[in-house]
């Protein structure tokens, strides 16, 4: 008995043996050769593994890369230091990075906009398209308030102010994560730059948008007369800023008889 579990064990050891040259032999057949520069690129990345540049995390984008198949800039959150770094490995010319940030297209907090029923629920923005009107608010197209946002984004970028979603611009990184997430296509990713917002995002009818907020864009179009650079316009009853155009005049948001277009804190400043 003793010497057939010790052939046993022979037997299993050298079936184990052959098995593993056999692997070891496949592998290196098989194997796959990687670009050195590949490993480089990934290096030069911030690591945020975010998907904001639309593919798999970091290494994702390096292979990209390499392949010809993605800017060397294609990095939202690295921004023109690490484009320029990415550049320099490919041997390439870097494009100039627009450094970007989020923001929410709503200023319909608790104080502005009412309520049709009292919500018990759990609190996801993501389960309102499955309650009665899209959610307790008068305004099915604003910002819920329950922070779908806030949960996914890993720097701490968004906080619930009043019942709406506010951006911290110093923490946020452009990831875009909170864009794919938000049910109403509320946030957008816009140049840091950019010295006015619309913050509206509702398409419904003047007199229908009176009664569900204070704040919201009626589509009057004082906004689109008033632009000389033709970087305003009002499409299906919503203004929008064409960013490449807009020179940060600050002149549609003076006019706007609702309030809806703001200025940012640095146009503001400098108008002082």
């Amino acid at each position: 008995m003793i010497q057939g579990m010790i052939m046993a064990t022979l037997i299993v050891g050298a079936v184990g043996f052959v098995i593993g040259i056999l692997l070891s032999a496949a592998g290196k057949k098989l194997a796959v050769a990687v670009d050195e520069r590949e490993t480089t690129v990934r290096s030069c990345l911030p690591g945020n593994n975010c998907g904001g540049c639309g593919y798999a995390g970091c290494d994702g984008l390096a292979a990209a890369i390499v392949a010809g198949e993605a800017k060397v800039s294609a990095c939202p959150v690295g921004g023109n230091e690490c484009a320029a770094q990415i550049a320099k490995i490919m041997g390439v010319q870097a494009e100039a990075v627009t450094p970007m940030t989020a923001y929410v297209k709503c200023l319909g907090d608790c104080k502005r906009t009412g309520q049709n029923y009292r919500y018990t629920g759990d609190e996801d923005c993501r389960l309102m398209p499955f309650v009665p009107s899209g959610g307790p608010k008068t305004c099915s197209y604003g910002c819920m308030g329950y922070g779908s946002c806030v949960k996914i984004c890993e720097e701490g970028a968004i906080s619930i102010i009043d019942g709406i979603a506010v951006v911290d611009e110093s923490k946020c990184i452009a990831c875009g994560k909170c864009v794919r997430t938000c049910p109403n296509h509320l946030i957008e990713l816009v140049p840091k730059k950019s010295r006015v917002h619309v913050q509206c995002n509702s398409n419904s009818r003047g007199k229908d948008v009176m009664k569900a907020c204070e704040v919201g864009c009626i589509g009057c179009k004082k906004c689109e007369r008033t632009c000389t650079y033709q970087a305003i316009a009002v499409e299906n009853n919503l203004a929008h800023i064409d960013y490449a155009r807009c020179t940060g005049c600050g002149m549609c948001a003076d006019v706007c008889p609702r309030g809806v277009i703001v200025k940012t804190f640095a146009a503001q400043k400098q108008a002082m």
